[in-house]
């Protein structure tokens, strides 16, 4: 055995080293200065053991390194970044330090129930999928990678109820967009291109001049922008799109043209739109107004919506604003109740035209 004697300095020294493999280096661990023969024989179990685990973590890593590679391979497939920052903020905030010294191989399917038990609250049915579904593609990273056989993530099963998302009336739209030009308010075009066009916000951000065919009145819209990337020249769905320019958008960009003094971006830049405050500075602005209080991105739900309840084709609208899917279009066509009209016009069941005869009070007997 590693143990030896130091006459000198009246202790053991204990050591234990073993090879992973034919040619490979030895993992070696050493402990001094133990007092006791009886010591020394307890620490040279405990070195045996623990240079096992470091040779089966150097075949079979840790829960932190196979988050790393997992999140490597995303950078390879060409995930964009907040994407990346979303995965590695989920899986750490929620398994660490928990599972910091756990292998890959020793966390169970119960270990994952019950840190997505701990983990989901009173968060959301689609933030608890979000949860669960970073799990599933990390332990199917380690599958595709050797270090399991099987995927231990449960398969459980969520009812995310759709929500229909808060817009504003054509009134509201009218009232709103009115007020904010009467006020000049620095806000106004920005609000205008997001209610005529539908466009995201990072692609009101993007959008240049080069893109904008005024005379034809088309806008293309090619790139985006997000504070995690900055500008990439693709949109959110990874498709180029053509969107009409409304006739009432017209005059506020034939203006923004004229004061661009060959200005590169459509929008003038605003310092709190740079901070991402717009979504605040359009809420305080609906609220002083005495209107719902939408974010930002509400106004492409406006769009939409209005759109649909004109009668415009949904798959038109879905094309314009680069939805990938007609689920996604579905739930503004319910929000406009475009999929209900007609429904009961078969329903005339009385005569309510007839003359109704007048009910008086009669006095009461005392």
């Amino acid at each position: 055995m590693g143990i030896k004697k130091d006459t000198l300095k009246n202790c053991w020294t204990v050591s234990y080293s073993k090879r992973p493999g034919p040619k490979q280096l030895p993992v070696s661990l050493t402990r001094k200065g133990v007092a006791t023969e009886r010591d020394a024989k307890k620490i040279y179990t405990e070195l045996v053991l623990e240079v096992d685990r470091k040779i089966e973590s150097l075949k079979i890593p840790l829960w932190p390194k196979v988050i790393d590679l997992f999140l490597d391979e995303c950078r390879l497939l060409g995930y964009s970044q907040q994407t990346i920052h979303g995965y590695s903020t989920c899986l750490k905030a929620h398994t660490l330090p928990e599972w910091e010294n756990r292998l890959i191989n020793s966390i169970t399917r119960s270990d994952i129930l019950e840190t997505h038990r701990k983990a989901v609250g009173h968060k959301s049915s689609g933030h608890q999928k979000y949860i669960l579904k970073s799990f599933r593609r990390t332990f199917q990273h380690a599958v595709d990678s050797g270090f399991i056989a099987n995927n231990p993530t449960p398969m459980l099963k969520f009812r995310v109820g759709e929500r229909i998302k808060l817009v504003l009336t054509e009134p509201e739209v009218r009232e709103f967009l009115n007020t904010a030009r009467e006020l000049n308010d620095d806000w106004y075009p920005h609000w205008s291109m997001a209610i005529y066009t539908g466009m995201r916000n990072g692609e009101l951000y993007a959008l240049t001049w080069d893109n904008v065919d005024l005379e034809g009145r088309r806008i293309f819209v090619k790139c985006a922008w997000d504070n995690k990337n900055g500008f990439k020249d693709r949109t959110k769905s990874g498709d180029d799109r053509v969107v009409e320019i409304p006739p009432g958008l017209i005059p506020v960009m034939r203006e923004l043209k004229l004061n661009s003094r060959g200005e590169t971006f459509v929008l003038p830049r605003l310092c709190k739109w740079d901070r991402g405050d717009q979504a605040k500075e359009l809420q305080r602005f609906l609220v002083g107004m005495n209107l719902p209080a939408l974010r930002f991105h509400d106004l492409r739900a406006t769009w939409a919506t209005l759109l649909l309840g004109k009668g415009v084709q949904a798959i038109k609208v879905m094309k314009m604003g680069g939805w990938k899917d007609l689920e996604t279009m579905m739930i503004y066509a319910r929000k406009a109740g475009i999929d209900i009209v007609g429904s009961t016009d078969c329903l005339s069941l009385h005569d309510a035209s007839a003359n109704v005869q007048k009910v008086i009070a009669l006095p009461v007997r005392s």
